[in-house]
């Protein structure tokens, strides 16, 4: 009887997937049971592993889909209920690049960061968050009802027994923070660590992907992809026609180092990819690495186009933008830097840090590259994209246009 059921599954889902559009992608989805190493999980899957199981196709690393180190039709129904979204747990690749296996359903969560809260309020399953770091308790305007949820300390060192004390099945973290010591190694067995950022460009997508079949919101992930991509493609076509030889330069600033000169963001920094995927050449790659203090001498013989800023201040909830003028007048005030091209020609931004990251990400990028190539971009609306996100995926009562502050200084 099973073999009749799953063969008449098989049969409408081939179908169905028959008369939906294929997703492009340059990425495998790193979830087990993705069998044929595209970007979703479907009935081609199972027919993938089937033929593998007969000896027609290669074995491939997701099609284990039990994550037991051998093929069988315990694959092939696990990927079917993958599919149908009944599976007690799942298998994935998370941002530490290190294979997790949570039990399902997730109901209960407890989140440490704002990026990753942004991401579940996009899903709509903020009813099942119980938990919040400290920080999203200040996030009132922007998370009305998870600044509400039961407190658990800090971010990066977050109060255990308060989190245990919510009673969670998952706790829900970035990849490297709280280190493990802090976290892991303290929670009881049978509690989900789901280690995703929604920070990095590079990664954005597929954790959206990632996190629409944790919680089983994969129709409402889908309407995310396709907002996403329509302003991503738009403005990588553009970028990618823009010759080598006519890239502008920036520098991007973080502020007095900690021993000297400014502190700079290079490569493995969420600031780097924003400027290189919005055209940019970053002066400080190949100089420093991530976060480092760099000397103002250096920034002056590199004499940057652009000089662009990240501030802690600002964001949603404030509509005051004096601290992130501040930042901007310490840039200009500099020594010297009278003399920078980026200076000189007034492109010198600042961005707040609530707006730089996570899943709105093409909002910030546009803005990013209409500040590099305002010329190029010129008929595209940060602003605008900026909307349709909060009042799309959000569904908060906020006029990016009269509320916040996301730029220093404002558009003119």
């Amino acid at each position: 009887m099973r073999t009749n059921i799953l063969a008449g599954i098989t049969t409408i889902m081939l179908l169905l997937c028959c008369t939906l559009p294929a997703a492009a992608s340059d990425y495998t989805l790193g979830i087990f049971g993705n069998a044929n190493e595209d970007e979703t999980i479907d009935m081609q899957d199972v027919e993938y592993t089937e033929h593998i199981i007969l000896g027609l196709n290669e074995q491939t690393q997701f099609a284990d889909a039990m994550y037991d180190n051998r093929i069988n039709m315990q694959d092939v129904t696990q990927t079917e209920l993958i599919i149908f979204a009944k599976e007690k747990e799942l298998t994935f690749i998370d941002a530490a690049d290190n294979t997790a296996t949570v039990k399902m359903p997730i109901e209960r969560i407890v989140i440490l960061n704002t990026d990753f809260a942004e991401a579940i309020a996009v899903l709509d399953e903020r009813d099942k968050v119980v938990g919040v770091a400290h920080s999203m308790v200040e996030y009132a305007r922007f998370f009305p009802e998870l600044s509400a949820k039961t407190d658990i300390g800090d971010w990066s060192t977050p109060d255990i027994e308060a989190i245990l004390a919510c009673n969670p099945d998952t706790v829900c973290a970035y990849a490297n923070w709280p280190d493990t010591g802090k976290l892991d190694d303290k929670m009881p067995d049978g509690i989900n660590i789901v280690r995703l950022d929604f920070y990095k460009a590079e990664t954005l997508r597929e954790e959206m992907i990632k996190l629409g079949y944790l919680l089983n919101k994969r129709e409402r992930t889908d309407e995310y992809i396709t907002w996403h991509d329509r302003y991503i493609d738009a403005i990588n076509d553009k970028v990618s026609e823009i010759p080598d030889d006519e890239k502008v330069t920036v520098f991007i600033d973080s502020g007095g180092g900690k021993t000297f000169g400014r502190k700079a963001y290079s490569t493995g920094t969420g600031m780097h990819d924003l400027c290189t995927c919005a055209g940019g050449v970053n002066i400080a790659e190949g100089y420093v690495e991530k976060y480092a203090d760099v000397e103002t001498e250096w920034i002056l013989e590199q004499d940057p186009d652009v000089i662009i800023g990240l501030s802690y201040k600002g964001g949603y909830e404030t509509n005051d933008d004096i601290l992130m003028k501040v930042h901007y007048d310490d840039i200009l005030a500099l020594p010297g830097f009278a003399n920078v091209a980026a200076v000189q020609n007034e492109r010198v931004h600042i961005i707040s840090n609530a707006f730089a990251f996570a899943p709105h990400y093409p909002a910030s990028l546009a803005m990013m590259a209409k500040w590099l190539y305002p010329e190029r971009f010129d008929d595209l609306d940060p602003e605008a994209i900026h909307q349709e996100y909060i009042d799309t995926f959000i569904g908060i009562d906020f006029d990016v246009s009269e509320q916040g502050v996301f730029e220093y200084p404002p558009e003119k």
